[in-house]
């Protein structure tokens, strides 16, 4: 009797390690200046992530270049060579199947800047410091055993 499927909890391994490799690929090639298209130019790329499809049929790139500016455009771009890139990909992997390849724009920069604002902000440390005296012992030191 095959066992019950358990709630989706991520990314299997393989998942993630065919997507790590994916991602190593796609930015060797990027680095290199590989793709013969005169609007990426000489445009700096970064490959943070990409996520796999559960059956590693499709590759979800999340790509931002270097300072942010144009990451529409160069996502396009990448669009229209997504084909170039697959094969190219391909010759560097070694795979059963070669997945097919979406780009999209990372925003964790953005998401990492908003954390850092509302950690930073005041309501938020005004509710630390308030944590802080809280947790202090009868004997006047503080948890961690500091004066």
């Amino acid at each position: 009797m095959p066992k019950p499927k358990a709630a989706a909890s991520g990314p299997s391994q393989r998942q993630l390690r065919v997507g790590e490799l994916v991602r190593h690929a796609l930015a060797e090639i990027l680095q290199r200046g590989d793709v013969p298209d005169p609007d990426l130019g000489r445009a700096v790329i970064t490959v943070p992530e990409v996520r796999m499809s559960p059956d590693l049929k499709l590759a979800t790139a999340y790509v931002m270049p270097l300072g942010g500016k144009d990451a529409e455009k160069i996502v396009a771009v990448l669009e229209r060579n997504r084909k170039f890139l697959r094969g190219e990909v391909g010759h560097r992997l070694d795979l059963r199947s070669i997945p097919e390849l979406r780009f999209r724009v990372d925003t964790s920069f953005d998401e990492g800047t908003r954390m850092d604002a509302l950690l930073n902000s005041p309501e938020v440390r005004r509710d630390v410091e308030g944590q802080g005296a809280e947790d202090e012992n009868a004997d006047g030191r503080n948890v961690e055993g500091e004066t």
